[in-house]
């Protein structure tokens, strides 16, 4: 009996990168750089160029961090896949929190090769304070990682002990 996850998680994947892409191209049309339009109180679109990662980290550097984040990403995609595909068919929580990080990754590295940096237009602030602008693909890592830390945290030790592990070689049997 095949146990490994169904491949229709992935159209989850699929769905972030064609969401976040067309909400990256509509802001790009739309808008310039720096263009900002207030939506409501405390939430602005705004089009910004990351060439960092999460919070512009290594923004400022002198263009090597496009690579090694285009690096990290793929490797990174790889290892999601791979987990993805060692999970149990019954679960939820762990597939579509990797799938959903998995799409976040991939949307971000779309910009990364086409750009050399990531487009972001998702602005919250209060008064002079304000959270780093993000996207789609952001947002969909963000949910991502809170779904694997809640299994882990609170579902993981809920499990019985056979149920808890990653799918072994010899279950493909």
């Amino acid at each position: 009996m095949n146990n490994r996850p169904s491949l229709n998680w992935l159209l989850v994947t699929v769905a972030v990168i064609a969401i976040d892409q067309y909400t990256k191209r509509l802001i790009t049309a739309k808008f310039e750089l720096f263009d900002r339009v207030a939506v409501m109180p405390y939430f602005d679109l705004v089009r910004l160029h990351n060439t960092g990662a999460a919070f512009s980290f290594l923004a400022n550097a002198s263009g090597w961090q496009n690579w090694f984040f285009t690096g990290v990403a793929l490797l990174v995609s790889g290892m999601i896949l791979w987990w993805f595909l060692r999970q149990p068919r019954d679960r939820i929580v762990v597939p579509l929190g990797l799938v959903l990080v998995l799409g976040g990754a991939i949307g971000n590295l779309i910009d990364r090769l086409q750009h050399g940096y990531v487009v972001d237009f998702f602005l919250f602030y209060y008064e002079r304070w304000s959270f780093p602008a993000f996207n789609v693909a952001d947002s969909a890592i963000t949910v991502g990682v809170m779904l694997l830390l809640v299994d882990g945290f609170f579902l993981e030790g809920r499990r019985p002990p056979d149920a808890a592990g990653p799918v072994s070689a010899s279950s493909d049997r």
